[in-house]
């Protein structure tokens, strides 16, 4: 096929092929890098496709997930800060952003896309399967999140079913081990979801702490990548509210939007000049006792990704 061709007949896959170098990652910036090397990868070899044997989907898997395991040599896991430290007990402690750590990074999702299994893409699962080996953690989407069959995993990986197999079972075991409680319990439906994040938006516009903490659970975490710093329990996360508004003020709008297939916001903030200047992007999870977790990335580079203006009038 000729270029024109091959980019009509692969555009299709790009999102998916998008969201499963993501879950290999944990980084949207490194999955755009490989959803283009895999397609590089791909054109190369176009020649070689054979339809009769593999789907141009399942080729474009394979090539993606091998190409995952490439980059992902030699390279650290990506975390969040409650993987690294044990939580700040003084919510005055020096904020400081770490360049050193490879921070995990949230997704735009969209909970209605027929290519993301349900609860495949949310921040603590993502997390939790940067402690996998590359290609434990490879098994894992390919077999649970994909359900290819062993054999097709096998000759994908260029290895053995009993091999497949093998890391399945370990990395499973290994996830067992990690604290996902979160995300296994009873959520909200998305009305009583939506509710909640209205509030708090409403809260934080108005920089209403007391209105803010009613919104959260006894042992809410709120954690703040790039700083390697997190907090447990709605009085910190109170406490650590009051010191934001007296730092930068308290005037503030809010945009709602979804990572990771959870309820999210864009953060900005009023400047000097005037306008309201992207601050954070925080993703959080609700349960129908409140709000349990609040993930607040910092970086204005992400704001993009979830088509949210870096500036409001």
């Amino acid at each position: 096929m000729d270029r024109d061709d091959f980019d009509r007949t692969t555009e299709p896959h790009r999102h998916e092929l998008l969201v499963h170098c993501y879950r290999m990652l944990g980084s949207i910036h490194d999955a755009e890098d490989l959803v283009q090397e895999t397609l590089l990868r791909a054109w190369r070899a176009s020649d070689t496709y054979d339809e009769q044997r593999a789907s141009m989907r399942t080729w474009l898997y394979r090539i993606a997930t091998n190409a995952c395991l490439t980059a992902l040599k030699g390279r650290a896991r990506r975390a969040l800060p409650s993987g690294l430290v044990t939580a700040a007990e003084d919510t005055q402690v020096p904020i400081e952003l770490s360049t050193e750590v490879s921070w995990l990074q949230p997704f735009p999702t969209d909970p209605a896309s027929a290519t993301v299994a349900q609860g495949s893409l949310r921040l603590a699962l993502i997390a939790a399967m940067q402690y996998l080996p590359a290609r434990q953690r490879a098994v894992l989407v390919l077999r649970d999140v994909l359900d290819w069959p062993v054999a097709d995993i096998a000759e994908a990986l260029e290895t053995t079913s009993a091999s497949v197999n093998s890391a399945l079972q370990r990395a499973r075991a290994k996830l067992a081990e990690i604290d996902l409680t979160e995300d296994d319990v009873d959520e909200p439906d998305d009305r009583e979801i939506k509710s909640v994040i209205e509030d708090y938006i409403r809260a934080f516009e108005a920089a209403d702490v007391g209105g803010l903490t009613r919104l959260l659970t006894d042992q809410v975490v709120l954690e703040m990548p790039p700083a390697p710093l997190w907090f447990v329990g709605r009085d910190a996360y109170g406490e650590f509210m009051e010191r934001v508004y007296a730092m930068r003020g308290p005037d503030w709008r809010l945009l709602p939007t979804v990572a990771n297939d959870q309820p999210a916001i864009g953060a900005y903030v009023r400047g000097d000049d005037g306008r309201f200047h992207a601050h954070s992007l925080q993703v959080f999870t609700v349960t129908k006792a409140g709000i349990t977790h609040n993930v607040v990335f910092f970086g204005q580079e992400l704001f993009a990704y979830f088509d949210l203006p870096l500036h409001l009038e």
